[in-house]
């Protein structure tokens, strides 16, 4: 089916997925962790994160998060 992409379209990263119409199966090909402190995960265009302080434990006892096995 077609669609129909109106207004101003913003990418800020390249890292996901863009699907625009018809789409059989979409699934992540790739999986990362990222350890950030207190806002450090923030997007957009215009942003102000005033933060103190910030500890971030990356203590993490799991081997695997997100299997990327069996995706298509």
């Amino acid at each position: 089916m077609p669609s129909i992409i109106c207004g101003p379209i913003n990418i800020n990263s390249i890292s996901g997925i863009v699907n625009f119409g018809d789409s059989l199966n979409t699934s992540p090909k790739t999986s990362s962790k990222v350890i950030s402190g207190s806002g450090g995960g923030n997007t957009g265009n215009f942003v102000n994160t005033n933060n103190g302080i910030s500890l971030s434990n990356n203590f993490d006892p799991d081997v695997v998060d997100q299997p990327t096995i069996g995706n298509v």
